[in-house]
């Protein structure tokens, strides 16, 4: 039934149904680790979490060169294990450290961090991985079933974690975590294997080389290309939106409940409206919507959300109101908008794919934040709350959505070009898998 909805061809289900495997395992690993993590924040002590925060902005500026490094020398079937067991072997690592009860605060502040650095870096280089493997015709029909996967994993992690912490301790959830960190690793080994058989007399039989150059070429290279720091630029810019929402939402559900626990209900209800309405949309929406409209209305849809949500809550700036906006944008955020956005990198090199794209979803996505959180805040402080953030958020998304039709249209302009470079240089495109 799933392959027909998403029009999944006899030949790429085995690395559809792989590819879903590996992202739900994926991200029930993290959103096993997520509650510990917000805990450790709180051990850490509250009035440290703007440094908790500096702190990741400043573990992700050195990850990234040394990332560079190991993308420069290895190749996808190294890269891959070594990252992902790099960070498993870090799990078991913190486990022990935590056990041993030494230095609690210390530990618990490097467990935050820690933690912060390796979500974005493991998703982004899961997507990365499947860019390069499946092609622009191909991400459109299956990269919306892909991320549902993900979006089941972000229903089974929380619902696992809330069973276990109270049997087996906080501690061990980190094991867990590990154990389905490990298990994606044989999942890329069942892509892998896929992309080299499948088809084989259209592809080359050679696994596809290291992706070369310096640590640092991924900063080059945006720096050099309208095209990437127009993908930036449209980060900053979500990052910016969902920023003065989430300050909004706190700001507004803390003068309307009282009690830590009555926030604490309420953020579990929407985080389950956002994962329920995004795996719907995952399944019956972001395929069709792809394939009918392209890339460009998917990465409009977004902006479009967030300014509707605006304006409604400017007529009703009410914590119901708020709730529906977040729960509805967020759904679209993870439903479609970040499909649309890891599409952009087809057109892109390999290189790309792995160095520049890695420092844009790391590097430019937590500095964005840490530019959102100051620019927040200062609205903040001259008075833009409540039924007024509308008056600052409403011309911004009409930016964000001008900024990302002209990004869509030019990755599909992008698009024929990369087709004709691909078979000058030996790659298979269109109705094939690149290697």
């Amino acid at each position: 039934m799933l392959g027909r909805v998403f029009m999944i061809e006899p030949v790429e289900r085995p690395a559809a149904a792989w590819s879903f495997a590996c992202f739900f395992l994926l991200l029930s690993g993290y959103y096993v680790l997520r509650p510990v993590r917000d805990a450790m924040g709180i051990e850490s002590g509250v009035h440290n979490l703007p440094w908790l925060f500096s702190g990741t902005f400043v573990a992700m500026l050195a990850a990234v060169p040394l990332f560079g490094w190991a993308a420069a020398r290895w190749r996808r079937g190294t890269l891959l294990p070594a990252v992902y067991g790099f960070f498993a072997v870090h799990l078991v690592l913190f486990y022990a450290a935590l056990r041993s009860g030494f230095a609690p605060t210390a530990v618990a502040g490097a467990f935050f961090i820690w933690v912060s650095v390796y979500n974005l870096f493991v998703v982004s280089l899961f997507w990365s991985f499947m860019v390069d493997v499946f092609d622009d015709r191909q991400a459109k029909r299956l990269f919306g079933f892909v991320a549902a996967g993900g979006s089941a994993g972000a229903l089974a992690g929380p619902a696992l974690a809330a069973l276990l912490v109270t049997v087996v301790g906080t501690a061990t959830l980190l094991l867990l975590s590990a154990a389905f960190l490990i298990a994606t690793l044989v999942c890329f080994a069942r892509i892998d294997h896929w992309t080299r058989h499948a088809g084989a007399a259209q592809r080359p039989r050679t696994p596809p080389p290291a992706v070369g150059g310096a640590a640092w070429a991924g900063i080059k290279t945006v720096a050099a290309s309208p095209y990437l720091l127009g993908i930036c630029l449209y980060i900053v810019l979500t990052s910016l939106l969902a920023t003065l929402v989430y300050f909004e939402q706190a700001r507004i559900v803390g003068a309307s409940l009282p009690s830590s626990e009555q926030r604490t209900a309420l953020f579990a209800t929407l985080d389950l409206a956002v994962n329920i309405l995004a795996l719907l949309l995952q399944v019956f929406a972001t395929a069709p919507l792809l394939r009918r409209f392209g890339v460009a209305i998917a990465l409009v849809l977004l902006p479009a959300v967030t300014l509707l949500g605006f304006g409604f809550y400017g007529v009703f700036p009410a914590l119901l109101a708020m709730a529906a906006f977040q729960v509805v944008r967020r759904a679209t955020e993870y439903a479609i908008a970040r499909p649309a956005r890891e599409m952009l990198f087809v057109t892109v090199a390999r290189e790309q794919k792995y160095k520049s794209k890695n420092f844009i979803d790391t590097v430019v996505y937590r500095g964005g934040d840490a530019f959102s959180g100051w620019v927040t805040a200062a609205f903040g402080s001259a008075g833009f709350v409540g039924a007024k953030l509308a008056l600052v958020a409403i011309p911004v998304a009409a930016i964000w959505m001008l900024a990302s039709w002209l990004l869509g249209r030019t990755q599909q302009a992008m698009l024929p070009s990369v087709a004709v470079s691909g078979r000058r240089n030996g790659e298979v495109h269109n109705d094939h898998i690149a290697p």
